[in-house]
């Protein structure tokens, strides 16, 4: 009877712990969707930012005496300290708590769109460019770094696609909302309403944002910052994807994977360089819309960048819940997209008409994926180092979009553009100026993201960059 009573009591006790554990699994869940959703916005905003230089690109270039060159230098500039910062951001990263660094680089977004609203001239474009281009670096890697600490490996795919969606949903929102801003209001105040909308973010983040339980530690944890009042059950130690050792940098820098990924990377910034620069006047001039209607327009590459990132996140989540490699559900994918994209960019070379602005869409869109490459590339190296290396591959492939601006505005000068007055339609002569230099640069972007896209696709292997680092790190240990 003894023993009855105590197999009782201790079923009875298995059966409580695991209807606790099941408790605080949905907690767990339910506040990392919440995480994800400021984190999709903080997307949002972060390349609404990128976006609004374009939208007011004739009314700024007009107002302050710039020519086409000098505009593209401006884009260019935004990604300046880009690099820079996105690798200090990630070593820093492996010390600071990822949530208190989000939050830093928000504040600095939503200050810097202030001095353009009280009527900053083109030194002032410059320098709040450079500086909000640096805090906007390390965005999608510290978004991913914070939404991974929530989530187990397997269950990864999805939250990652979202919030890389979220940096194709800025100017899908934005685009059309600064256009009613820039005709009621003027182009200045595209920048004050972007101020006021990141220091709403702000505030939400303080109180409602926090890591998860998954951070880079083998010892159980408990969430931190503002998730502390949820009381978490042990991890459990389901994947080694989390505990890989801590692999010499330049080893993970100089793998292959590395490196494939890197240029295809880099490819993609390429082209969102074109997209928040030039965009937005390629339409107005060469293609002929009128304001009101390049707003819409401009969202159909970012609308379609959403969607590819959206299903493509939702078949790599399948897959890898169903045991396949990251390589094969996200590295490939990612390829597979962004040589379609490159493919795209020649076509618009050899179309007119809408056929030409579909494909330009199709291109665009099919581009936007760089956040695949840097969940793929987080696959190769355990969480400490994960920030790292996800903030070093944005900050080197930022080179892309330093130049394609710059490279733009160039080839348009050469072919002998010349932006008019403001008010003043641009003469035949200037439209076919600006199809001859823009179409120049579309063949490079195609030919750029064709190679790079079949590097991933062959050579962008999480799981076997792994392999032979640990043989490395095993081999090295044994010899101590």
């Amino acid at each position: 009877m003894t023993i009855k009573t105590q197999i009782g009591a201790e079923g009875r006790e298995l059966t409580s712990s695991s209807a606790h554990s099941k408790g605080n699994e949905r907690k767990r869940l339910r506040r990392a969707w919440v995480v994800v959703f400021l984190l999709v916005i903080f997307q949002i905003i972060a390349f609404a930012d990128k976006a609004v230089l374009g939208l007011v690109s004739t009314d700024a270039m007009a107002e302050l005496g710039l020519t086409p060159t000098q505009f593209g230098m401006i884009g260019s500039s935004f990604f300046l300290l880009y690099s820079i910062v996105s690798i200090v951001t990630g070593v820093i990263a492996s010390r600071v708590s990822v949530h208190w660094i989000v939050l830093t680089l928000g504040v600095i977004w939503a200050v810097m769109q202030f001095p353009m609203l009280l009527g900053g001239g083109a030194a002032v474009l410059l320098a709040t460019r450079i500086i909000l281009g640096g805090a906007e670096g390390p965005a999608t890697a510290m978004s991913l770094t914070s939404a991974h600490t929530w989530f187990k490996p397997k269950e990864r795919a999805l939250p990652s696609s979202l919030i890389a969606a979220g940096s194709t949903l800025g100017p899908i929102i934005a685009a059309p909302v600064l256009t009613l801003v820039i005709t009621a209001w003027g182009w200045r105040w595209a920048f004050g309403v972007l101020g006021i909308v990141g220091l709403v973010w702000c505030v939400s983040w303080l109180f409602f944002g926090g890591s998860g339980p998954f951070l880079a530690n083998k010892k159980q944890q408990v969430v931190t910052d503002n998730a502390k009042n949820i009381e978490q059950a042990p991890v459990a130690k389901e994947s080694s994807v989390d505990d890989q050792p801590s692999f010499p940098i330049w080893r993970v820098l100089l793998s292959v994977s590395f490196l494939a990924a890197l240029v295809g990377a880099t490819s993609n910034f390429f082209v969102q360089g074109f997209l928040t620069t030039w965009l937005p006047q390629y339409l107005e001039t060469v293609v002929g819309l009128p304001l009101t209607q390049v707003g819409v327009v401009t969202t159909f590459p970012w609308i379609i960048g959403a969607l590819v990132l959206l299903t493509l996140g939702a078949i790599g989540d399948r897959m890898m819940r169903r045991g396949l490699t990251a390589r094969i559900s996200i590295a490939a994918l990612f390829g597979l997209s962004t040589t379609v994209a490159g493919i795209s960019f020649l076509l618009v070379t050899v179309t007119s008409g809408t056929i030409s602005v579909a494909f330009l869409a199709i291109a665009g869109g099919c581009s936007l994926v760089f956040p695949m490459a840097a969940t793929a590339v987080s696959y190769c190296v355990g969480v400490k180092q994960r920030p790292i290396i996800m903030a070093t591959l944005g900050g080197l492939a930022a080179t892309g979009a330093i130049i394609s601006p710059t490279l733009v505005g160039s080839l348009m000068t050469q072919a002998g553009y010349v932006a008019p007055a403001k008010g003043v339609s641009p003469s035949p002569e200037m439209v076919e100026a600006m199809t001859s230099g823009v179409h120049s640069a579309f063949v490079i972007t195609g030919i750029f993201l064709i190679i790079g896209g079949v590097l991933c696709i062959l050579f962008l292997r999480p799981e076997r960059t792994v392999q032979r680092l640990r043989e490395l790190h095993d081999r090295n240990s044994s010899t101590i």
